[in-house]
C-alpha cells in the first residue's frame, strides 16, 4: 500500500539559493546523516545515444543508427547488459531508424521512445508499436515556475494526465524527472513519485522513473544534502517503495562527475544507468557507454559472454564514419590511451607490461600496449612504429629508418628528456619517404 505524501504547493519557487547562488560556483553542503548502500541483485545499462546523444551533433542517418545499434547488440553478446535504447520519434528519419532496428529482431537492447508530456504525442509511440516511452516531467521549481509558468499542483496534474494516457494505451511510462538535482525532494519529488506508485497499482503496470541530473549538479557523497546527493535521491525513493527495477539514473558531465554518479546510483539501489556512446550528449554529455560497460565488469565481474572488444570496433567506426575525432588520450578507446610516454614507464613496460598497464588491454579490448618513441627505441622501435601505423613491411636497416633514427638521436643529443610525439614521427616519416609514404592504417 502506498502512503499519503502531500504535495507542498508553494506560492514562490524554491530555488535553493544557499546551494545554487548562480553568481558563484554551486555549493556542496554536508550533514551528519548518511544513507547505506543497497546494491540491487542485478544492474544494467540503458542508452540515450539516439535521443540525448543527437542533441549535441548533426543527426545520425538511419543507417548510422542501425550500425551503432548493432554494436550494442554485439557488446551484449547474448546478455541483457545494454537493456534498452531510446529514440526520438518525430521525424521521418527517426521513424525509419526505429523500423530498421526493429527489423533486426534483437531482444536487447529493447527499443523505447521519448515524447513530450503531451497526450497527442502518444500517436507516435502506438504507430510504431513500442511498449515503453520516456515522458518529460520536469521536477524542479526552476522548470515548473520559470519555464512552464505553472504551480506544482498544475504541473503534477498535467504529468499524471499524460501518464494515465500511456497506461490507457498499454504503454509503460518512464517519467523523466528533469532537473531533479535542483528539485524540492520532499515538496514535489516524493509526492509525485507516490502518485505514480498509486497509478501503477491501479493499472497493474510498472511506472518507471528516470532521475535526470540535467545540469550535472549531482554529487556521489552519501553525507551530502538533498537535492544534490545521488545516494539520498535514490534511497529516498526506495524508502517510499519505488522498486529498484523502475529507477534509472541519467547524468550530465558539467562538473566531471558523470561516470562516478552513475556508478553510485547503482550502488544505492538504482538498477539502470543511462548513457551515450563516448559520452556524447547535450552540452557536456552523458555517462560514456563504454565506461559503464567496464564499470559494470568491475562491480559484477568480467562476463565471458560480453564482447568487450566490440567497444574498440565501435570507436574505430565512430572516428572513421561519424567524425567523432576522439582525443588520443580518451580512456579505453583513445588512440594512445594505453601508450606510455614517460621514459621510465616505457622501461618498466618493456620488462613487464603489467607494471604500467591497467589491465590486459590486448585480451579484453584488442588494444596491445604501446610505448612511445625515445632515444632507447633504436631502429627496431622505429620499424615497429612505422609498421603499426602504415601499411608497410620494412627492414630496420632501411635508409629511411636510419634517417628517422638520426633525427631522434639529434633531439636527445640536445638534452631532450621527453618522448617523441606522433606528430614529429609523422613529419619525419613524410620527409624520409616523400611521395612513397604508404597510407595510414
Amino acid at each position: 500500500m502506498t502512503q499519503h505524501i502531500p504535495l507542498q504547493d508553494v506560492d514562490r519557487p524554491n530555488l535553493y539559493r544557499d546551494v545554487f547562488p548562480y553568481t558563484d560556483f554551486p555549493r556542496t553542503v554536508f550533514e551528519e546523516a548518511a544513507v547505506p548502500m543497497e546494491i540491487p541483485e542485478k544492474i544494467w545499462i540503458t542508452d540515450t545515444t539516439f535521443r540525448d546523444g543527437q542533441q549535441s551533433r548533426p543527426p545520425y542517418t538511419p543507417e548510422q543508427v542501425l550500425r551503432i545499434y548493432d554494436f550494442f547488440h554485439e557488446i551484449n553478446g547474448g546478455t541483457d547488459l545494454i537493456r534498452q535504447s531510446e529514440f526520438f520519434l518525430y521525424s521521418d528519419k527517426d521513424r525509419k531508424a526505429v523500423e530498421l532496428c526493429r527489423e533486426r529482431g534483437y531482444d536487447f537492447p529493447e527499443i523505447t521512445g521519448w515524447i513530450r508530456a503531451v497526450a497527442a504525442d502518444f500517436k507516435f509511440v502506438t504507430q510504431l508499436g513500442l511498449k515503453e516511452t520516456g515522458i518529460l516531467t520536469s521536477a524542479s521549481d526552476y522548470h515548473i515556475f520559470l519555464k512552464l509558468k505553472k504551480t506544482r499542483a498544475q504541473a503534477m496534474e498535467a504529468y499524471l494526465g499524460v501518464v494515465k494516457s500511456a497506461l490507457d494505451n498499454g504503454i509503460i511510462p518512464r517519467c523523466h524527472f528533469e532537473d531533479v538535482t535542483r528539485a524540492d525532494f520532499d515538496g514535489f519529488v516524493l509526492p509525485f513519485a507516490n502518485e505514480l506508485l498509486k497509478l501503477s497499482q491501479q493499472y497493474g503496470s510498472p511506472v518507471k522513473m528516470r532521475l535526470c541530473d540535467t545540469l550535472g549538479f549531482a554529487v556521489p557523497y552519501p553525507n551530502a544534502t538533498l537535492p544534490r546527493s545521488v545516494p539520498k535521491l535514490v534511497a529516498g525513493l526506495r524508502k517510499i517503495g519505488v522498486p529498484s527495477e523502475w529507477l534509472e539514473w541519467h547524468g550530465h558531465n558539467d562538473f566531471h562527475k558523470v561516470e562516478v554518479n552513475a556508478a553510485v546510483a547503482w550502488l544505492y539501489g538504482c538498477c539502470a544507468a543511462n548513457c551515450a556512446v563516448f559520452g556524447v550528449g547535450e552540452r557536456t554529455g552523458n555517462p560514456p557507454l563504454e565506461a559503464l560497460v567496464v564499470e559494470h565488469a568491475q562491480l559484477c565481474g568480467t562476463n565471458p559472454k560480453i564482447n568487450y572488444t566490440a567497444i574498440t570496433e565501435m570507436a574505430r567506426f565512430a572516428n572513421k564514419e561519424l567524425n567523432f575525432n576522439l582525443p588520443t588520450n580518451y580512456p579505453l578507446v583513445g588512440k594512445d590511451f594505453n601508450v606510455t610516454r614517460a621514459g621510465i614507464h616505457a622501461d618498466g613496460l618493456l620488462k613487464n607490461e603489467e607494471i604500467y598497464n591497467c589491465f590486459d588491454t590486448e585480451k579484453l579490448l584488442k588494444r596491445p600496449v604501446g610505448v612511445a618513441i625515445t632515444d632507447k627505441s633504436g631502429a627496431a622501435g622505429i620499424k615497429h612504429w612505422l609498421e603499426e601505423r602504415y601499411e608497410i613491411d620494412i627492414p630496420k636497416h632501411d635508409p629511411r629508418v636510419i634517417f628517422i633514427k638520426e633525427k631522434i638521436d639529434a633531439e636527445y643529443s640536445a638534452d631532450r628528456i621527453s618522448t617523441i610525439s606522433d606528430d614529429e614521427m609523422i613529419a619525419w616519416s613524410e620527409e624520409a619517404f616523400g611521395d612513397k609514404l604508404p597510407p595510414l592504417r
